[in-house]
This record gives structure tokens, sequence and C-alpha cells, in this order.
């Protein structure tokens, strides 16, 4: 089975591929949220400029996008929350956490993004980052939960 890369446990020609595709559009922000992860994955990355809402793509790089959306390893999309952003809404936010490793460093993106329908269709207008959590113990034991998220034990992960 072809997964698809978002994580939503359903298989990319079913999920995120008829989005990139123009094949259908998406009916929430996460939905959008989750295609656009996708697009990374599969260097799709004339599909970020396009759900990129058009007041917004001023500072839009697609060769620099594309140069690192090729470079980076990509481990996986969390959502974290979403707040409005369904079928009926005209705005909502995505706080999502994308893992990805690059030059075989293993990273992090914790972004909350907002996004807005404009002629029935949404966009992705803006993102902040979230700032990391503090860590409770300065020191993390091998066995410990990794403080980078990944939800592997510290050893298996950042503690290489």
């Amino acid at each position: 089975m072809n997964s698809c890369p978002c994580g939503s446990g359903s298989t990319y020609e079913t999920c995120c591929q008829p989005l990139i595709n123009g094949a259908s559009q998406a009916e929430t922000a996460e939905q959008l949220m989750r295609s656009r992860y996708s697009a990374y994955v599969k260097v799709e990355t004339d599909y970020i400029l396009e759900t990129t809402h058009p007041e917004h793509r001023q500072n839009f790089d697609p060769e620099g996008t594309k140069q690192w959306a090729e470079q980076s390893v990509w481990d996986g999309l969390e959502i974290v929350s979403t707040e409005k952003g369904g079928a009926a809404d005209t705005d909502g936010t995505v706080e999502f956490i994308a893992r990805f490793r690059e030059k075989g460093v293993r990273k992090t993106h914790h972004e909350l993004a907002e996004f807005k329908k404009d002629a029935g269709r949404w966009f992705f207008t803006d993102g902040s980052a979230v700032p990391a959590r503090p860590l409770v113990s300065s020191k993390v034991g091998r066995n410990d939960p990794c403080p980078c998220g990944s939800g592997q034990k510290y050893k298996k992960c950042c503690g290489k």
C-alpha cells in the first residue's frame, strides 16, 4: 500500500494526490495543510505556490523551495490541533509539527498556520513558529522520550 505522506492512514492516490494534481480541492484547512506537507515530500512545489493566498506570495522562492524539498528527507507530519477551518468556515488555524532530516540532521518545524477560504477555496496565508517547550530537566536519559518530539527514545533519535 502506498500510504499518504500526510499520515492520514489513507493511500496517497485517494488522499492528497487528487488535491495536488487538481482533480479536487481541500474541503478543510487541515486537509489543505496535509496536502501541502505531501507536496513537499513529493517535491510538487508548484502546488505550494498555488495554495498560498495570492496576497501572500510575494516572498515565495520557487527555486529555493524546490531545492529544500528535494534535499530534505521527510519523516512525518503531526497535526497538533485545529481551530475552525471546517467546510462551513472562512478561516482556520492548524498547529502542526513536520519532522524531517536536512543533511542528515533531524529537525522539526512546529508552526501555527493560518488559512483563509476565498471564493470557496482554501489557501495558506501565514504561519508563525511555535517556540520549543523548555525541558523539565536539563539531563535526558537514553531511554527517555526524545525532547525533539519524534516520539522515539532519545538513544534512537537525537542521542545517537
